[in-house]
């Protein structure tokens, strides 16, 4: 999936990939025409490389906030597995519980992430 940012360069490299094809179909290889096929084809490796580059840095990113967000959630919360009886039951394991002053009653907001399908 290719996001519009990346659209520019995405027709950047098919243009000098055109180029490329243009260039080296000419039957007459000359030194001009094997360095514009080499000057080409470094247009095209830079532009790959930038594409690559942004969607890296795009990844890192949203990969930062998601552990910004988990060191977030961890602090002021625990993370347990648990496994789920009749009725759709889950107990919170006493250390938790104890850490986390919950008592019973209280209100809590579970958020549920399935680790293992049977």
């Amino acid at each position: 999936m290719c996001s519009s940012g990346y659209a520019s360069e995405v027709m950047v490299i098919y243009g000098i990939q055109y180029q490329l094809m243009s260039v080296g179909s000419m039957a007459k290889k000359d030194e001009k025409s094997e360095k514009n096929i080499q000057d080409a084809a470094r247009s095209m490796l830079d532009a790959q490389l930038g594409v690559l580059r942004k969607a890296a840095v795009s990844q890192a990113e949203v990969f930062g906030s998601f552990l910004s967000s988990l060191q977030t959630f961890t602090e002021s919360g625990a993370v347990f597995k648990a496994t789920v009886q009749k009725a759709g039951r889950i107990s919170i394991p006493e250390a938790e519980r104890q850490a986390l002053k919950i008592k019973e009653g209280d209100l809590i907001q579970v958020i549920v992430v399935p680790i293992k399908r049977s």
